[in-house]
């Protein structure tokens, strides 16, 4: 009998190592890029960050001191946390309204960190961000719009996500509060590595899942 109970919690430890964290989550929808987004949408030298949008509204300064990228990728042994120290951005807000704002991010893939050193050195090379080649990610806004069967703060965003010289369009469920002192957007949704031209070359892409955890936490302060 005690030799049964421990397999079986070794099995069952075993099992939540190799649970997929995107499983429960939303993936994100993805679509080609809006018709004004200045990045070409493959994976080649030509391929730009999305441009800054002038702001029409109360710009408010997204930093890596205020906000947070991070993500979660996995494989069949288990999963790594990470994420990216340096960014900069805006959220427009416009008349105090969510639905009538803009969010643009500008991610230095150079900053990226993991859990693990030597992973960090890994996801830094041509096996995945290849920051050397594609130094800046972007993502802006395209629309914004209320999901008040969610609740009164629950947003769908979409917007052209620029990553490893490929930009996509991409849909996400976000909450978005815009209160006196600050604006925040949180989200957690799982986009396909492979749509972005991630690829680890090889057999052992077969070992890596695809779909990668995105969390996002953007906290603007409001000028006084």
């Amino acid at each position: 009998m005690k030799y049964l109970m421990t397999a079986v919690i070794g099995v069952s430890l075993f099992a939540a190592a190799c649970a997929d964290p995107a499983a429960n989550k939303t993936k994100a929808t993805v679509n080609e890029p809006s018709a004004n987004s200045n990045a070409a949408g493959s994976n080649t030298a030509a391929a730009k960050p999305v441009a800054a949008p002038a702001v029409k509204g109360e710009g408010l300064a997204i930093s890596g001191d205020n906000s947070k990228v991070e993500f979660t990728g996995s494989k069949v042994t288990g999963k790594h946390e990470g994420g990216f120290k340096a960014l900069t951005g805006t959220i427009d807000l416009v008349n105090g309204k969510a639905a009538e704002s803009s969010v643009w991010v500008e991610i230095d893939t150079t900053s990226v960190y993991s859990d693990d050193e030597k992973l960090t050195g890994h996801l830094k090379s041509k096996d995945f961000f290849e920051v050397e080649k594609f130094p800046k990610a972007s993502f802006k806004s395209t629309k914004i719009e209320a999901d008040t069967a969610k609740g009164a703060d629950a947003y769908t965003v979409t917007g052209d996500f620029d990553l490893h010289g490929v930009t996509k369009s991409i849909s996400f469920p976000a909450t978005i509060k815009a209160g006196a002192d600050s604006v925040e957007v949180d989200a957690e949704f799982s986009i396909n590595r492979k749509d972005f031209g991630i690829v680890y070359a090889g057999q052992a892409d077969n070992l890596i899942n695809d779909l990668v955890v995105i969390k996002l936490n953007l906290k603007a302060p409001r000028k006084k």
